[in-house]
């Protein structure tokens, strides 16, 4: 399990878009994301910096926690 410090995620649209960015890198990838903490953690066999990348298209500061 990766765990990224997400800044900008705000309502339930910020949780499917992170989601589905992480989920068209790797389809099997489960996705948590805690909009209080401003986490999202993925157990993905990606590395960090692909799902770094793809959350950071969606728009996303993020980085490793």
């Amino acid at each position: 399990m990766q765990v990224f410090n997400v800044q900008g995620m705000a309502c339930g649209h910020c949780v499917k878009a992170v989601t589905r960015a992480v989920q068209e890198q790797d389809t099997t990838a489960r996705v948590e994301v805690d909009l209080a903490q401003g986490q999202v953690r993925v157990d993905s066999a990606l590395a960090a910096a692909q799902l770094l990348a793809a959350i950071r298209e969606e728009g996303y500061q993020a980085e490793l926690a």
